[in-house]
């Protein structure tokens, strides 16, 4: 899997996967058309709308770009 990317999102969820533990994701649209799904700390989630731009750098965690 690629370590840089960027997109945008398309779509946010919270999800209890295992009853205790609440694991939030986000969907991205990278400029190529693919779609994936990433696991995002909670400060970076909420601070996030549908159409922010979302940017991974080699070694760093995805931040808004």
């Amino acid at each position: 899997m690629e370590d840089t990317w960027e997109g945008v999102v398309v779509g946010k969820k919270r999800i209890l996967l295992d009853g205790s533990n609440m694991y939030r994701r986000l969907r991205i649209r990278t400029a190529d058309g693919a779609e994936r799904r990433v696991r995002v700390p909670r400060d970076l989630w909420k601070a996030l709308d549908v159409g922010d731009t979302v940017v991974k750098r080699p070694g760093e965690a995805p931040a808004k770009g």
